[in-house]
């Protein structure tokens, strides 16, 4: 049986206080079980996006752990919980962790978006750094919805490969999206996580700890992506600023409750 997490809602979306061992043992449990478990890695723009998008918001709410990727969501999270969190759960980081897990226990990756030259440098590294990991199959993203008939040829792909995990790299909010559309559909643990493919496979380059620490990570991502990433950034840290000063206000200096 998968575990279960608490929630906690940040600008109304809900946030699961958790740690790299809690959301790796519950991974391990729905892999082993075959049964479908859904996990988000969820950073400032993604938590921003939710908190404007009530599609987006519902598809996390169906998952089962959102974990607080960025430091920032950390923050927000740890004003309105009794215990802090002493650190993130970091989508790369989550996903070497599982992949090393994985290893050790047999269990079968499925790597599942991206591009192609993508998946190769992925599974390269993964199979470089951890000899006994078994990547049962992998797909390249159509970057574009599949159609129904599409959809269940991937389920059925995924299905016959005998993989426990899949990793779904296919950029926030489409990759969450998918997750939440198959929880019914693919028995597997599943895991949006992003930028974890072009971190573990080597095509970007990982921000150092420090600036990690203290939640300038955005800071190294828009120096090797500006042309791509500076919109983003400069709205979503605009109202992540916003709204972390209100629930600042409104937890420090109203004493209003907890919203669970």
């Amino acid at each position: 049986m998968t575990r279960s997490f608490d929630r906690i809602r940040v600008f109304d979306v809900e946030v699961t206080p958790c740690t790299y061992d809690s959301v790796i043992a519950a991974v391990l449990d729905a892999a082993a079980s075959r049964s479908s478990f859904g996990v988000a890695a969820l950073a400032t723009h993604g938590l921003m996006t939710a908190a404007h998008d009530e599609e987006f918001r519902s598809a996390l709410h169906r998952l089962d752990v959102v974990t607080p990727d960025g430091q920032p969501v950390r923050w927000a999270l740890n004003l309105l919980i009794d215990a802090p969190l002493s650190e993130r759960v970091y989508g790369p980081d989550l996903t070497d962790k599982v992949c090393a897990a994985a290893a050790a226990e047999g269990i079968g990756i499925f790597l599942f978006g991206s591009t192609e030259s993508t998946l190769e440098a992925l599974r390269c590294s993964l199979e470089r750094r951890y000899p006994t990991i078994k990547i049962v199959d992998q797909q390249a993203d159509r970057f574009r919805d599949a159609t129904p008939a599409e959809d269940l040829e991937d389920i059925e792909r995924i299905r016959v490969s005998g993989a426990g995990i899949v990793l779904v790299g296919r950029g926030c909010p489409r990759q969450e999206r998918w997750v939440a559309a198959h929880l019914d559909s693919v028995p597997c643990a599943m895991l949006a996580v992003g930028a974890a493919f072009d971190y573990l496979g080597g095509i970007l380059q990982r921000p150092p700890r420090w600036m990690q620490r203290v939640g300038l990570e955005w800071l190294h991502r828009l120096a090797q992506e500006p042309g791509r990433l500076w919109r983003r950034y400069l709205v979503t840290n605009t109202q992540f600023l916003v709204r972390y000063a209100q629930l600042w206000f409104a937890v420090r200096v109203m004493r209003r409750p907890v919203g669970r």
